[in-house]
């Protein structure tokens, strides 16, 4: 009789491909961003919603992007936050029209040495939040840059919502709200204005944009991100496995 064939590789290699999968364990995130789903590991995480939307946080560095995210996803806000390194996102599900609507929400690094790993992201996003400081006219005049950016990356029927942030900083106020409501309805955008610090209309700027999302979804017009944005048991894609070294850091502004 032939001796039985062996079913386990030799450990060298073996050893090799478990360094290569496992993921640090010094990150919080739910999935770390380096790490890339499959089908079989979201359909098992997010068995209680009908729509998973990937959207993502663009803008300046110290504009309040992750602040923004912080409090929609735990409600929580950071005076001593620090800028964003690399790429984290966070989740949260939303009731829209009777559907679970579950957001994932991306948080791109804002400074320019990372604009080469984080436009990887813009990729399967269906929705996006151009956020600017309303105290900061440079972040503002960044705005059209950061618009250019999005649709050179991502898939031209995103729906994006423009995001004048800190509005509690009325009496250092230096883009009008007026000028950039008229650039929002100029490039079709929609527009409102936040405070992360204080809660003021952090809700209602997401829950807006996803709604926006799922009425395009549900109507059928967005034809060419389907793949990214249908119900869970079909098909999902989330993003893409960029280098370990973009882990989460500390939070901006």
């Amino acid at each position: 009789m032939n001796p039985q064939p062996q079913l386990e590789h030799p450990g060298p290699v073996k050893n090799r491909r478990l360094r290569r999968n496992t993921a640090p364990s010094n990150t919080s995130l739910a999935h770390p961003p380096h790490k890339l789903l499959n089908i079989r590991e979201i359909m098992t995480e997010g068995s209680n919603y009908d729509y998973l939307f990937k959207v993502v946080l663009i803008g300046d560095s110290g504009v309040g992007k992750s602040n923004l995210l912080s409090r929609f996803t735990r409600n929580e806000f950071n005076l001593e936050s620090k800028s964003t390194i690399g790429v984290e996102f966070a989740t949260r599900s939303i009731n829209v029209d009777g559907k679970t609507v579950k957001a994932q929400i991306w948080d791109t690094a804002g400074q320019e040495r990372y604009r080469a790993i984080t436009s990887a992201y813009y990729r399967g996003a269906v929705g996006a939040l151009l956020v600017y400081d309303i105290a900061k006219h440079a972040t503002y005049v960044n705005v059209t840059r950061w618009l250019k950016e999005l649709r050179d990356h991502a898939d031209s029927n995103i729906v994006i919502m423009l995001v004048g942030n800190k509005s509690d900083l009325k009496h250092l106020r230096a883009v009008p709200t007026d000028e950039a409501k008229a650039f929002a309805t100029e490039n079709g955008l929609s527009f409102i204005e936040t405070s992360a610090l204080d809660a003021s209309n952090v809700e209602s700027a997401f829950q807006t944009i996803l709604t926006d999302i799922y009425r395009i979804v549900s109507s059928k017009s967005l034809e060419s991100s389907t793949t990214n944005i249908e119900p869970p048991k079909e098909s999902i894609s989330v993003g893409h496995s960029v280098d370990s070294n973009a882990k989460q850091g500390g939070n901006c502004c």
